[in-house]
């Protein structure tokens, strides 16, 4: 039998230092909140470096944890190099790695055009972000902990379009913040490499006592119209989309010492989609 409380403390992040790419995108600030609630200290990586300071401020507040933005352009090798030797330094090291960067949409009438018409260069620019910048956060986080000899854990966010193909009914009408959407190859791409790059981290690093697991969400509310919900839904077991909260409830999980034998592993957090 355990002691009292044991299970409590498998999941307590009190000591632990935290490092969230994409901390202000979609998933950012709810994995920051989760993270902090959980006492862990965070650093809020994010090419925005005044959303990130100001959120790590927010954060720090409502936690009364230490918490701190520091920009990071994810594709950029010198910026992801310098930023996580800033963040380390400030951290006194880390021992967790959220990597939740990607790629921006400047222009959605590009990032939407038909795979037939899809340029190469705007391929390239988002696998510089979704997949090149994943590796390179990574290597500088997983070199740093390798140097530390105290192991760690990495969660890399991927999507259920990396290990399923899209319905592509679904996209029919279908709109997020008031613009036509679809669902495009080069994410599915990107998403793909993500998970076979965690398997093999998980390979590398087990000796290390580093542990790494790709986190899938399923679709996630968050300004789709009510055409697209409401047809994602229908596909979905459970009948709905996921709150950013139940997303991060799964990466606390797998950061956190109650998941400490999960290695390599693509956990689905989908409502039962990828079941069907």
């Amino acid at each position: 039998m355990t002691s009292v409380g044991a299970y409590r403390r498998m999941f307590d992040l009190r000591g632990r230092r935290a490092l969230l790419t994409g901390g202000c995108g979609v998933l950012g600030p709810t994995l920051a909140d989760a993270l902090a609630d959980m006492g862990a200290t965070v650093a809020i990586l994010d090419i925005e470096d005044r959303k990130a300071t100001s959120l790590a401020s927010e954060i720090a507040s409502r936690h009364g944890v230490s918490a701190f933005g520091v920009r990071c352009d994810v594709s950029d090798a010198s910026c992801v190099s310098a930023a996580v030797r800033h963040a380390t330094n400030a951290l006194g090291g880390v021992d967790i790695l959220v990597s939740a960067a990607q790629a921006s949409i400047p222009d959605p009438q590009a990032y939407f055009a038909p795979y037939e018409s899809f340029d190469l260069a705007q391929w390239r620019e988002r696998m510089a972000v979704d997949l090149d910048g994943t590796f390179l956060v990574t290597q500088a986080v997983g070199t740093q902990m390798a140097r530390q000899g105290t192991g760690g854990t990495m969660v890399l966010i991927g999507s259920i379009y990396g290990s399923m193909a899209p319905d592509q009914r679904i996209y029919e009408g279908a709109e997020y913040r008031g613009a036509p959407i679809n669902t495009t190859a080069v994410y599915a791409a990107a998403k793909a490499g993500v998970a076979g790059l965690v398997r093999w981290l998980s390979s590398w690093g087990a000796d290390k006592g580093i542990r790494a697991n790709t986190l899938v969400p399923g679709g996630v509310e968050s300004g789709q119209n009510k055409t697209f919900v409401g047809r994602y839904s229908a596909r979905v077991p459970m009948g709905r989309m996921a709150t950013r909260e139940e997303i991060a409830g799964a990466m606390l999980w797998l950061v956190s010492d109650a998941s400490s034998y999960v290695t390599g592993q693509t956990i689905h957090v989908d409502g039962g989609l990828s079941a069907w």
